[in-house]
């Protein structure tokens, strides 16, 4: 990875971008003293670390050598919804007639116009990661590479900053895997795809992941032929099966082909690019415009001089304890770059517990959090704790709960009644172990077991909470009547019936 993510086009909304998270005219603070804590890299588990230690009254040091906001707010999850948000009005336009609403005109999208529209909003969200709003905040904000020298020295371009505690912070990035002739074609990763200006007519796409079905099914709903290539069964191959069915089923109707069970792939330079597979004993030799590859990621652990501090790492990353505490006790590591929970929120909630250990000796766990995660695909795909395979795997016994939507009022009346909500309890109890939603708004929806599950609360709980009529959360609710009604046994229902006759 380059030094400094290039931004393109050079518009004004990446100039302003740029402005923000990687000044160009930016001059490096002077060290004066010792940092209670001194924190590489200034993605969300580095902002939110610098950001709530300084509120706390620590002197703070943020190190970044290249844009500020890391990969969520430049290459990750803010630019790829601009996008997904844009895909679904065309895709809603696509569909209006079944709602009864005519568009008269063929639906033509400007995807110069919405690449730009998500430039826009990227730059507008910004200024909240900005070096100036973290030097407002206390901070001192230095832009270069950081490099430990022992284990109370960081060297900063020449500039040595002593510290008390560290933070290791520095993310990950993509990488490629080894396909034949993949080195003989410019392809896209997600570091580079959001700087398209013009629709690709085909886009083949290697993986079936989060990123890879998101970014298939957006550039399907924008009109581009999309093939995804998947080496195992199927599209996300961690979710739960039957929400994972729905996604494919979705995406198959928005267009795109998915090449699973992919054996032999390799891609040729071909007056273009080539990409050549064999799925299901059908052989492919598919031309294509655009190349996006969507499996494979590396901890940033290049140039940090980690064996200097006795800082243990691996290919996957820093290695950490439950308490974020790398194997030099007196520095810390969050977000991406030691976690297998590579989602913004989970950088957020790692940085929380460092600031509570590094600053204050607490003994805050990571295993505490309770974190759910999303896939922005259409419908959305949600999930929180264990799924039935793994929970039988760490021999809890579980019994599951499903409230589809078709039986929804308000999923019937969106037109959005293909997906469910799916909870494991444990066995004969309504202790929340996990759950999985696929529908549109299954980001949303999730929080309310995750709050119950982080707080202790059943799914009778739920059951006995009210919710407005009609939403689509009231499919949760059904699951909380669905446990009640399990205690409704026979006897009970027979000493009902005593005390009803009794009472007449």
């Amino acid at each position: 990875m380059s030094e400094l993510l290039q931004l393109l086009p050079k518009d004004e909304f990446n100039e302003q971008l740029e402005a923000n998270v990687h000044p160009p005219n930016w001059s490096n603070p002077t060290p004066q003293g010792r940092y209670n804590l001194v924190v590489i890299g200034a993605g969300t588990a580095g902002l939110v670390t610098a950001a709530g230690a300084a509120g706390l009254g620590a002197k703070v040091a943020l190190i970044e050598r290249s844009l500020m906001g890391g990969d969520c707010l430049n290459v990750g999850c803010v630019p790829s919804k601009g996008i997904i948000s844009a895909a679904r009005v065309a895709a809603t336009l696509r569909h209006a007639r079944e709602f009864g609403v005519e568009v008269t005109d063929d639906v033509n999208v400007n995807f110069t116009a919405a690449m730009q529209r998500m430039r826009r909003l990227r730059a507008r969200i910004s200024p909240n990661d900005s070096a100036q709003r973290f030097r407002d905040l206390g901070v001192d904000v230095y832009f270069g590479q950081a490099s430990f020298v022992d284990s109370s020295t960081i060297d900063v371009d020449g500039t040595r900053l002593q510290f008390k505690r560290a933070v290791i912070a520095t993310g990950a990035r993509a990488t490629a895997p080894p396909i034949p002739g993949l080195d003989s074609v410019d392809y896209l990763t997600n570091e580079t795809l959001f700087s398209l200006t013009e629709l690709p007519r085909r886009l083949g796409v290697i993986g079936a992941g989060p990123i890879g079905c998101e970014m298939a099914q957006t550039f399907a709903q924008f009109g581009s032929e999309v093939f995804v290539v998947e080496a195992e069964h199927g599209i996300l191959p961690r979710e739960d099966r039957d929400a994972a069915e729905i996604v494919q089923q979705a995406m198959d109707r928005d267009g795109v082909k998915l090449l699973c069970c992919g054996k032999n792939l390799a891609i040729k330079n071909d007056d273009g690019i080539r990409l050549t597979v064999e799925s299901h004993g059908t052989g492919y030799n598919e031309p294509i415009d655009q190349l996006l590859v969507s499996v494979g990621r590396a901890p940033n652990v290049e140039d940090l001089n980690l064996n200097a501090v006795g800082v243990e790492y691996h290919k996957k990353g820093v290695t950490v304890n439950e308490r974020m505490q790398t194997t030099n006790p007196r520095i810390y590591a969050a977000g991406d770059i030691c976690s297998p929970f590579q989602f913004t929120h989970a950088a957020d909630f790692m940085a929380r517990i460092v600031i509570q250990n590094a600053l204050f000796k607490g003994r805050k766990k990571s295993s505490s959090l309770v974190i759910p995660w999303c896939t922005y695909t259409s419908p959305e795909i949600a999930h929180v704790g264990l799924y039935e395979n793994q929970a039988k795997e760490k021999g809890i016994e579980v019994d599951t709960y499903m409230q589809e939507f078709k039986d929804v009022d308000r999923a019937i009346l969106d037109g959005d009644d293909s997906g469910f909500v799916k909870v494991h309890v444990k066995k004969g109890t309504d202790d929340i172990v996990g759950a999985t939603i696929v529908a549109r708004h299954a980001g949303d929806l999730i929080s309310e077991i995750t709050l119950a599950m982080t707080h202790g609360l059943g799914l009778s709980k739920i059951g006995s909470t009210i919710h407005p009529y009609p939403t689509q959360a009231e499919a949760i609710r059904k699951l909380g009547d669905q446990f009640n009604r399990t205690k409704l046994t026979p006897f009970v229902k027979s000493l009902f019936h005593k005390w009803l006759a009794w009472t007449r």
